[in-house]
């Protein structure tokens, strides 16, 4: 059984070559180049050192992804019987898809592979247009364009814009993400003595009269807008969690300031209400902070982070969109609904009553209404409004007669039947009996201050006012 060693012919001058690389084919018995068509190979040709390429493989290949595979393929068919060198442009590790399968094939086949380092192109890159690779780069083969992430945020650097065609589609490609006049920088024979680095507008990449296989390309980063980052909230809270932060902060557990959670909630909801967009912008923020403190507080023990509180939130809503985000069909936004709740109900399968999944600590109209679409659910509803009505008559009349006992426990019994059915009136009409009640403590509110403000204005105290006078009061406050 033979081995492979493979090493690199650098980014185009013969200098660049390291010393190892150069050794290792003055030494080799049997040396294949990916390529000879690469600035390098005059000089080694020059200095003696034969070689075997498989140029002639591109003729017959119906692809590049074929073409690297069949030449991976024989590279290990070779290894079997002898020990050989594989020489490819640039780095070994950059950029080369036949180091990476044969990576995966030579551990099939039990072959011993060596990957030397070498120098790519991307470090006369980098050199060249003055680029901090600490910034992120993105480096794409052409031909691989269908995993173009969208957004990127970092530089791109796209390789084998070997001819025209290609160049028209990968400008095609980047049309969809970047304007067709954004400046890119044209690089061909970059690192040799007639290198020309340039920079075109993107809609004239296909129109430049040297592009071959010594073409790539650089894309500067780019943002169509604002990106959303959660880090400098992250990091606020961490800071003043940790030893030497805000003794309050630190004091605090899940348990101390879950009603924070529900204040917040509720003023995001009045905001809402207000329609006013600035202080939902404030209260939402106010509200996410409350989700960031908890989960640094699992953090710390280890519990979960804010990462997977993200991605459980956005796995889950894939999971339950099969409708656009799979193959099942859903028409309109019923047969969605039945389609989420369905694959709800295969995730919950530990619930062992219908009820089960009303949070304890919902406020008390909220979770009436949820049980009771709990149970309608599987059938224990009534089907029309009328008899809703007639219970209401009912529970009222129990109440009427727990009040006549003078039984404290009993009258708070009955009244919560009637306000339990109450809310289920409120179902059956298809208003949420929570919003609803809030919207008549706010009318109410607003109307208790026009009163007060006339109180006020007439200089007299709330004693010196009869109640048909403050009735009058709030009949004009209406």
């Amino acid at each position: 059984m033979g081995s492979i060693t493979v090493i690199g012919l650098g980014p185009g001058d013969f200098g660049l070559i390291t010393i190892d690389s150069w050794e290792r084919m003055k030494n080799a018995q049997h040396l294949y180049f990916r390529t000879e068509k690469h600035p390098t190979v005059p000089m080694i040709k020059e200095r003696g050192i034969g070689f075997t390429s498989y140029d002639s493989f591109y003729e017959g290949a119906e692809s590049f992804e074929a073409l690297y595979e069949a030449i991976a393929k024989d590279l290990v068919k070779k290894a079997a019987t002898e020990d050989l060198v594989y020489a490819v442009p640039g780095s070994p590790m950059v950029a080369e898809k036949t180091v990476v399968l044969l990576r995966e094939y030579c551990q099939q086949e039990n072959i011993k592979l060596d990957i030397q380092p070498g120098m790519s192109f991307v470090e006369v890159l980098y050199s060249k247009l003055g680029i901090d690779p600490i910034d992120g780069m993105t480096i794409i083969d052409a031909e691989d364009f269908d995993q173009l992430p969208v957004d990127m945020p970092t530089g791109l650097v796209i390789t084998q814009v070997y001819s025209p065609q290609i160049a028209s589609d990968t400008k095609l490609s980047l049309m969809e993400v970047f304007p067709d006049e954004y400046p890119i920088t044209y690089i061909h024979k970059l690192g040799m003595p007639d290198e020309s680095i340039r920079t075109i507008e993107l809609f004239e990449l296909d129109r430049q009269p040297d592009i071959d296989y010594l073409t790539s390309l650089y894309v500067p980063p780019f943002k169509n807008k604002e990106e959303f980052d959660i880090t400098p909230l992250k990091d606020i809270v961490h800071t003043l969690r940790s030893p030497g932060g805000c003794p309050w902060d630190i004091a605090q557990t899940h348990e101390s300031i879950r009603t924070n959670l529900i204040e917040e909630t509720y003023e995001v909801l009045e905001a809402i209400e207000l329609q006013d967009p600035h202080l939902l912008c404030e209260e939402l923020g106010d509200l996410l902070l409350q989700v960031v403190f908890h989960a640094r507080m699992a953090e710390e023990t280890g519990a979960f982070s804010m990462q997977e509180v993200i991605d459980e939130a956005t796995e889950k809503l894939v999971r339950r969109h099969p409708h656009i985000f799979g193959d099942v069909q859903a028409s309109d936004a019923g047969a969605a609904v039945m389609a989420w709740e369905s694959i709800k109900k295969k995730e919950k399968k530990d619930r062992e009553s219908v009820l089960d999944g009303v949070p304890m600590g919902l406020p008390a109209l909220m979770s009436a209404q949820k049980l009771q679409h709990k149970a309608a659910k599987v059938g224990f509803d009534w089907d029309e409004i009328a008899p809703v009505w007639d219970k209401i008559k009912e529970e009222v009349e129990e109440l009427k007669e727990a009040q006549a006992e003078g039984d404290p426990k009993h009258i708070e019994e009955e009244l919560g039947d009637v306000l339990f059915t109450v809310v289920n009136l409120a179902r059956f009409l298809k208003v949420d009996s929570e919003l609803a009640l809030m919207n008549t403590n706010r009318k109410f509110t607003k109307r208790f201050h026009y009163v007060e403000e006339k109180v006020k204005e007439s200089g007299k105290k709330w004693s010196d006012f009869t109640l048909n006078e403050l009735d009058e009061l709030w009949n004009a406050a209406k």
